[in-house]
């Protein structure tokens, strides 16, 4: 009876058995790199579209066919479904794979259940996946069909609402896992990537603001758009500044630091600079404009010694570029 496998041996036998997973994907995918498969999946069907509507079911089933709870979004959609054979593994194991994985990569859950048969109608139970299988269908045939349809002979199942705000945009996640039969668990993984707003359309509110300041005492101010390499504010800054000046008006009691901050290109010296200027731009449109009291408004600039995004890629260092209120 053997006894101990020498790590290399372990180690071979990982890398073949993996290439012949690979090898079984259906041919022409590129699997998206936000996602880690369960050991052992194989990918049967995949679909993406360049840009589409996608509901996300964030409520429960409330009636006949009926969830009252949905995020509308649009952008690109990748669709894959993965299936797995075999009776050592079973569909919770699956889900708590993708569950465990996902909130391990920084996604926020916005809903998850997991049911062991057909009852229920919370996130995750099959009355709750009929639904949402019919907002967004697969249009395009495949082994995915055998998710939609179900069989009477399935198990139980389970599925995990996720979200994931990135430089290049949010991202949505929703993973559904069915016991198809007792030797086939089949995961469908949809992942919506929201196309990013051009800059300077989206604009900071009042209760943004106060939600935002509430719960993690600083705000990104939104809307607030300066011309290229100064600290000039455009006139499209107008109705960002309305509605921070408003939120000022509203709440006299509240002082703030206005803080600047700049992506990595340049000098330090440079950037520490820059962002000064725009935190005191912005502290003199509101004391000017609209009459805030200087002492509520104290400007610093940090340059780029806060990113809140890698700086390596054109959509990071667009969100890099800031100005926020701290509170005081």
């Amino acid at each position: 009876m053997l006894r101990h496998i020498p790590a290399a041996v372990v180690a071979l036998i990982f890398l073949f058995t993996h290439t012949m997973v690979t090898a079984q994907d259906i041919d022409g995918i590129v699997e998206h790199p936000m996602i880690k498969r369960y050991p052992g999946q194989v990918i049967a069907w995949q679909h993406i579209e360049n840009y589409q509507p996608y509901k996300v079911a964030v409520g429960l089933v409330t009636g006949y066919r009926t969830i009252t709870d949905w995020i509308e979004t649009e952008g690109r959609v990748t669709r894959t479904f993965y299936k797995y054979e075999g009776e050592d593994r079973t569909y919770s194991e699956v889900y708590k794979n993708y569950h465990d994985g996902l909130k391990a990569e920084g996604f926020e859950i916005l809903g998850e259940g997991i049911f062991a048969d057909r009852k229920g109608r919370a996130i995750g139970s099959r009355q709750w996946m009929e639904v949402t299988f019919q907002a967004n269908p697969a249009t395009k045939p495949g082994a995915v069909g055998t998710m939609f349809s179900g069989t009477s002979s399935s198990g139980g199942a389970g599925a995990v609402v996720a979200k994931k705000e990135r430089a290049a945009g949010t991202a949505y996640v929703v993973v559904y896992v069915e016991q198809h039969s007792k030797n086939y668990i089949g995961a469908l993984v949809d992942i919506v990537e929201v196309e990013t707003a051009e800059t300077g359309l989206v604009v900071v509110d009042a209760e943004a603001l106060g939600s935002d300041l509430k719960e993690y005492g600083r705000v990104v101010l939104d809307g607030i758009v300066f011309d290229f390499d100064k600290a000039t504010l455009k006139p499209q800054s107008k109705a960002a500044l309305d509605a921070i000046a408003g939120y000022l008006n509203d709440n006299p009691e509240k002082s703030f630091y206005v803080v600047g901050h700049t992506d990595s290109k340049g000098t330090f010296t440079y950037n520490s600079k820059l962002s000064s200027d725009r935190a005191l731009a912005v502290a003199a449109a509101l004391k000017n404009d609209y009459g805030i009291a200087s002492d509520r408004l104290e400007p610093h600039g940090v340059g780029p010694l806060v990113p809140t995004f890698s700086n390596f890629s054109d959509a990071g260092r667009d969100k890099n570029r800031r100005v926020e209120l701290v509170e005081r």
